[in-house]
């Protein structure tokens, strides 16, 4: 096999971090360990990543872009939400509930949040989140003026909340809930 470099190294290193960090937890994971698994050295991955912190956060990024749900857009506010949590409490739910339990050292270490994680996450991209309510807006299907972005946010903070509670997919009566009962008679 020949020298890794560019893209395919990093994406080895970043692989690497990831691995390191589930099974042994963000206290545990050193930079000589993912060196060693990504069958590179210390120095290479210092060129890449500062320390530690910025090593785990961006193969955190990474792995978050392998979870990325797509909105739905099956032509009502409702449907969106609906599919568009359920898709995302099944791909998405594991790795928030996994991160948070892994994560719990790189948190004291930074004094930040998982707030904090979340911008350093979606840095750049335009959520989902967004384009549902766009759509929503043009079709006349919710008031922009109670569009908050607290309460645009609301259902996907509730699945998180209850991901994060529960460790496992969110039952479908429960997004209906969140989506019927609490979020359309905000915006409507």
């Amino acid at each position: 096999m020949g020298r890794r470099r560019g893209e395919a190294l990093e994406a080895a290193i970043l692989e690497a971090a990831w691995d390191e960090l589930s099974e042994r937890g963000y206290a545990n994971l050193t930079v000589d360990s993912v060196a060693r698994r990504a069958g590179t050295s210390k120095p290479v991955l210092y060129r890449r990543w500062a320390d530690k912190q910025k090593l785990v956060e961006a193969a955190v990024v990474r792995r978050n872009v392998a979870q990325l749900v797509t909105p739905a857009d099956t032509g009502s506010l409702r449907g969106d939400l609906i599919a568009t949590l359920t898709e995302a409490s099944e791909k998405q739910g594991p790795f928030l509930a996994q991160l948070s339990l892994l994560l719990a050292g790189y948190f004291t270490e930074t004094e930040t949040s998982f707030a904090e994680l979340r911008e350093t996450i979606v840095a750049g991209r335009r959520s989902g989140r967004d384009e549902i309510m766009r759509r929503a807006v043009e079709r006349g299907e919710l008031d922009p003026a109670k569009l908050t972005p607290r309460i645009a946010s609301l259902p996907f903070d509730l699945l998180r909340g209850e991901t994060m509670m529960t460790l496992r997919p969110v039952a479908p009566e429960v997004i209906e809930e969140i989506v019927d009962t609490i979020f359309l008679p905000l915006v409507r």
